[in-house]
C-alpha cells in the first residue's frame, strides 16, 4: 500500500460509523458549566449504565442530571410518555428548583419517533420552568456534538438586544442604591451604543476568564457566553451582534446564531496552542476596528516556555484515529510543535465552519516546511488500522475501544477523549496539551532505557558466572 503525499489541503470521505464516545456524555460537563440546570436524559437502561460508568455515581454529591428510563410499554408505545415525562420533572422542580431543564435525546427515542419537541412546550407551560429538547443521539452525532445540540436549542432562549438592555434596566432600578443606578446606567448606554460580541462553547470558568482577559488587553470587552454560567445570564442575540466560537465542534450552534438570531460569524481558528489563540485574537481585533498590541511578543514567550516539551516531540510521527472533532485543531499545533501528522481523522467535517482552521493548518505546513496531512471524514477503522501498520507512527491518538488493540501490536496511544475533558484552550494551557501527548512517548522511552538497563545487568550476571 502507497502512502499518499499532498502539496494542497484535501478531504477525503470515507464510510465508517461514528467509532466515537457517546455524544449523551456531553451531559458531564454542561450541568458543571450551567449552574442553575437540569439535564433529563432520556433513553434506555444502556444509557443509564453509560452514565453511571462515564460520569461516575456520586455518594456524597447530587449531580444535577438523571436518567428517564424508557421501559418494554414505552418503546411499544402501550404508555402515556406525556405522563412520564411529567411526574419526572414535576418531582424535579419540588426537589431541585432549576432554572431550566433540558431534556437529551437518545438512539430510543430517534428509533421510536418519540416527539420530545411536542410535549416540552405544553409541559413548560404546566410547570412554570422552560425545558430545551436537544437530540444527543449516537446514530447522527460524533461525541463532542452533544454539545453543539444542546447550546444550539439554548440560542433560541436568547433574548434580543434591545429586550435585553431594557430589563437590565429595570431590574436596576428595582435596586434603591442611587450611586450603583448611576454607574451601571452608563455603563448600559456605552455597551448598548458599541458592537457586542458574544463567545460559544462551553469552557470551565477560569480558562472562560483567561480568554475575557486576553481580549481586554486588546481593548475588547466580551458581552457574554453561551452558555453563561447561569441559564438566567444568557447573553442578547440579534442583529449587529457579533459571535466566534471557540470550538470546532459547533457548527449546528453557529448556524443556528447566523440564520435564526440573524448574528454576524466571525470565523476565526480556534484557541488551541499558541499560534491558534494568537490567530484567534487576530481575527476578532479587526471587526472591531482594534490594532492588536504585543501579541508576537506573548506568543514567543509561551512556546519559549515549552521548550522541553518541544525537544520530545520534535520529529515524532502522529496518527489521529478521529473521535472528539478537535482533531484539525490538535493537529495543527502538533506539526507548530515539530511533529509530523500522517493522518487526520475526523468523525464529521463542517468545511465553512472550519475555514479559518483549516487554512491556518496549510499555512502552518508551508511555515514548518512538511507536507500537508491526509484529511479522512468518517474513516473507515479497518483501512486506518491497514494505515496505520504501514506508516508505524510514534503516537496514534484514538478513541477509547482501539487503544488496547494498538498498544498489544506496538503503538503508542493516547485517549482523545482527555483532550476534551483537559484544558487546552488559550495561551495558558498550551503546556497542557503536550503533557498529554508527550505522556505515552515518555513511557515508551521510560520502558526502552529500563530494558537496555536490565540487559547489561544479566550480561554482566552472566560475566560473572563464567
Amino acid at each position: 500500500m502507497s502512502v499518499k503525499v499532498y502539496e494542497t489541503l484535501t478531504v477525503e470521505c470515507e464510510t465508517g460509523n461514528y467509532h466515537t464516545f457517546c455524544p449523551i456524555s456531553c451531559v458531564s460537563w454542561l450541568y458543571q458549566k450551567i449552574e442553575d440546570s437540569f439535564f433529563l436524559v432520556v433513553g434506555t437502561k444502556t444509557c443509564g449504565y453509560f452514565l453511571q460508568n462515564a460520569l461516575g455515581v456520586m455518594i456524597f454529591a447530587e449531580p444535577r442530571y438523571a436518567m428517564a428510563e424508557l421501559e418494554e410499554g414505552d418503546i411499544s408505545a402501550q404508555l402515556n410518555d406525556y405522563e412520564g415525562l411529567k411526574r419526572l420533572c414535576i418531582r424535579i422542580k419540588k426537589d431541585r428548583d432549576p432554572s431550566v431543564i433540558i431534556w437529551i435525546g437518545t438512539c430510543t427515542t430517534e428509533i421510536i419517533k418519540m416527539d420530545l419537541e411536542g410535549m416540552a412546550p405544553k409541559l413548560e407551560w404546566e410547570i412554570g420552568i422552560p425545558i430545551l429538547v436537544a437530540r444527543a443521539n449516537g446514530l447522527d452525532y460524533a461525541f463532542t456534538q452533544g454539545e453543539d445540540t444542546v447550546l444550539a436549542a439554548m440560542a433560541h432562549r436568547c433574548p434580543e438586544p434591545e429586550l435585553f438592555v431594557r430589563e437590565r434596566k429595570f431590574t436596576i432600578q428595582k435596586q434603591n442604591y442611587f450611586a450603583f443606578h448611576s454607574i451601571k446606567k452608563h455603563e448600559l448606554g456605552e455597551y448598548a451604543n458599541s458592537p457586542s460580541l458574544v463567545l460559544f462553547g462551553s469552557l470551565p470558568s477560569n480558562v472562560a476568564s483567561q480568554l475575557n482577559l486576553e481580549l481586554k488587553r486588546q481593548s475588547i470587552k466580551v458581552s457574554g457566553w453561551l452558555p453563561a454560567q447561569r441559564y438566567t445570564d444568557l447573553p442578547s442575540l440579534g442583529d449587529g451582534v457579533y459571535v466566534c466560537g471557540v470550538n470546532p465542534f459547533l457548527s449546528r450552534t453557529a448556524t443556528t446564531l447566523i440564520r435564526r438570531k440573524k448574528c454576524e460569524l466571525i470565523g476565526a481558528p480556534f484557541p488551541i496552542g499558541p499560534d491558534g489563540t494568537r490567530a484567534w485574537i487576530e481575527k476578532i481585533c479587526p471587526v472591531f476596528g482594534v490594532e492588536t498590541q504585543g501579541l508576537e511578543e506573548r506568543e514567543e514567550r509561551i512556546w519559549e516556555s515549552l521548550k522541553d516539551y518541544l525537544d520530545l516531540v520534535r520529529g515524532k510521527s502522529v496518527f489521529f484515529m478521529g473521535d472528539n472533532l478537535l482533531e484539525v485543531s490538535l493537529a495543527r499545533f502538533l506539526i507548530r510543535c515539530g511533529m509530523i501528522v500522517h493522518e487526520i481523522g475526523i468523525p464529521y467535517m463542517d468545511k465553512r465552519y472550519q475555514a479559518a482552521e483549516l487554512l491556518l493548518l496549510q499555512d502552518t505546513c508551508i511555515k514548518m516546511c512538511v507536507p500537508i496531512p491526509r484529511i479522512v471524514e468518517k474513516p473507515d477503522n479497518s483501512n486506518q488500522i491497514q494505515r496505520i501498520r504501514e506508516l508505524q507512527p510514534d503516537l496514534a491518538i484514538t478513541g477509547m475501544a482501539h487503544a488496547n488493540p494498538l498498544e498489544a501490536r506496538g503503538i503508542s496511544t493516547k485517549w482523545s477523549v482527555e483532550f476534551t475533558f483537559a484544558q487546552i484552550h488559550g495561551f495558558a494551557n498550551a503546556r497542557d496539551v503536550l503533557e498529554l501527548v508527550t505522556r505515552p512517548l515518555r513511557r515508551q522511552k521510560n520502558l526502552e532505557d529500563l530494558g537496555r538497563t536490565t540487559l547489561v545487568i544479566k550480561k554482566n550476571k552472566f560475566k560473572m558466572s563464567q
